[in-house]
């Protein structure tokens, strides 16, 4: 099949980063995909840059990769919106973590009616936050029109071709053998079908999310990303907050169902004005292929008590599906010139873009 600089086994979000970074850098690039496109993580989820909520590594990487975000998006076709977020306080206690929150990152805290404002809320609402820096994307069409960028560009792309074997300097697949140097390995949960073994070392799990689309209750259109009281509790930036004990304590005495599946209660605005809701989480290294609709319910009556309305019109739901780990990023060389890189804490779109420079620098 040929010779390049990197392959790279994975056209996901963690995979077209490489292929981007190795492409700016000079590099011949080959991408390999068993599918025809993108379709696990990278087009199930929130298209949501949650750059302001990170911490440590993943801040340092969100940074980056919000930059990158920018620049590709102006040259690939990409409608990235730089609309921020606004994260809604139900409770005094969660405008507390937001005043806290706004000492140590760029955000600004709104009144409750500065909150009505922006976004369509329910009647509960005592204020909340806008975080300027994050960005929206369109999460089903960002993947492929960057393939198709890189593309042009020269990348070369296998779709429908599985990776069978990773060795050092080769990559044997169903269409043939691929040469290179530098291996990429960025198939996310899938690591453990390559090598086990790390993966088993490492913890990776499945983590499982429910997710929905739904009718728009309102006629509004709403730019940012939308947050709750319950995504405190799921982005690692927030945990700096001193409060932020009362407000899980609190939300853990009252909601334990919902903390027992792991909502992070947010949703955010398609392009056709339908609303993507969720979502749960669920982490298993297998995961059972029948499900309760339990999840759905919860997430549905939710949003609605979220939104101030008695009920959403559903018109897709899915599960997606992420890696998972006790660190949040997963960076390993199971051989010579091989690397397998994971981002195994849900925010491949937020921080693979930064992620991507410090895995090619270790070759």
């Amino acid at each position: 099949m040929g010779t390049a600089d990197v392959v790279v086994v994975g056209a996901g979000i963690v995979g077209l980063a490489h292929a981007v970074e190795a492409a700016e850098r000079g590099m011949s690039v080959v991408v390999v995909e068993q599918d025809e496109r993108a379709t696990g993580a990278s087009v199930r989820n929130f298209g949501h840059g949650c750059f302001t909520a990170q911490d440590g590594t993943a801040y340092r990487y969100a940074r980056k990769a919000r930059e990158t975000w920018l620049k590709v998006a102006a040259v690939a076709g990409l409608a990235v919106a730089e609309s921020g977020s606004v994260v809604v306080a139900r409770a005094e206690d969660e405008l507390a973590v937001l005043k806290e929150f706004t000492d140590i990152r760029p955000a600004v805290t709104l009144t409750a009616a500065e909150v009505a404002h922006r976004v369509p809320t329910g009647p509960d609402v005592v204020g909340g936050a806008f975080l300027p820096q994050d960005i929206r994307v369109d999460q089903r069409t960002s993947a492929d029109l960057i393939a198709r960028w890189l593309a042009r560009q020269g990348v070369v792309f296998h779709w429908r071709t599985t990776a069978h074997l990773i060795t050092p300097g080769e990559v044997v697949t169903s269409r043939g053998s691929l040469s290179a140097p530098r291996i990429v390995l960025a198939t996310g949960h899938d690591v453990d079908r390559h090598f086990p073994g790390l993966a088993d070392d490492l913890g990776v799990r499945r983590c499982a999310l429910r997710m929905l689309r739904v009718d728009n209750p309102s006629t509004r259109d709403i730019t940012p990303a939308v947050l709750s009281g319950h995504s405190l509790l799921r982005y690692d930036a927030f945990a700096l907050c001193p409060t932020l004990t009362e407000v899980r304590a609190r939300i853990e005495r009252e909601h334990a169902d919902l903390v027992r599946i792991g909502l992070n209660l947010m949703y955010t605005q398609r392009p056709d004005g339908s609303l993507t809701i969720g979502d749960t989480h669920t982490y298993h290294r297998t995961l059972d292929p029948f499900e309760d609709n339990e999840l759905d319910r919860h997430v549905l009556s939710e949003t609605a008590r979220f939104l101030g309305v008695p009920s959403l019109a559903v018109r897709e739901h899915w599960r997606g599906v992420y890696a998972s780990a006790p660190q949040p990023y997963l960076v390993a060389s199971p051989a010579d010139g091989v690397r397998v890189a994971a981002v195994t804490s849900g925010i491949g779109m937020t921080t693979a873009f930064g992620l991507a420079p410090d895995v090619l620098d270790t070759f």
